[in-house]
């Protein structure tokens, strides 16, 4: 675990902080806010960094997160708090939230949340998820994800579009370099 590990220094020192300067404890309070309500359970909702990593590094709040949205989605929640039954827990929530909809990048990495290295990622996880939630009936969160907006247009209409040229395309009008005299010729 994160606490049995010798405190960083120098390069990796300085890029943790640049990461942990990233957490922001509002939207981790609004993610544990909204999975409070979608499990109906009472836990600690305070955003900081300790009580949001407490909450959910053994896995077992966020397997049954995804089961709540999708039943049945994590075939087998592990009770035991040995740091690989726990590991194996926090992959199958993700592996999870992919199957719901969760783009690869909005993801974050096993270790990123058991040992304490990004916890800002497991919240952008959180927050995505929650938009997702949306489509199987539960509460979301954060902004409206678009819909999709798709146009047909005859062909009528596109080939009325080929004959248009587009200042894109290139234009013989407007200033020209022609007449411009910089510096002496080239001589040979």
């Amino acid at each position: 675990m994160a606490n049995n590990r010798a405190t960083k220094s120098g390069f990796a020192a300085e890029a943790q902080r640049k990461i942990n300067a990233k957490y922001s404890d509002e939207l981790a309070q609004e993610s544990l806010e909204w999975v409070k309500i979608i499990l109906d359970e009472d836990f600690g909702v305070s955003g900081d960094m300790d009580n949001f990593y407490e909450v959910l590094r053994d896995g077992q709040v966020l397997c049954r997160l995804v089961n709540n949205i999708k039943p049945g989605i994590v075939k087998k929640v592990n009770k035991s708090a040995m740091a690989f039954k726990c590991m194996e827990n926090i992959n199958a929530f993700l592996e999870a939230v992919k199957e719901l909809g969760v783009p690869a990048q909005e993801t974050f990495q096993t270790v990123d949340l058991w040992e304490r290295q990004n916890l800002n990622s497991v919240v952008i996880c959180l927050q995505s998820l929650g938009r997702k939630a949306g489509n199987y009936g539960k509460p979301s969160i954060g902004p409206k994800e678009a819909d999709k907006n798709e146009r047909h247009f005859s062909d009528e209409k596109l080939k009325a579009g080929q004959t248009i040229i587009g200042l894109q395309m290139g234009s013989n009008k407007g200033a020209t370099q022609s007449g411009i005299i910089m510096g002496n010729t080239r001589h040979m």
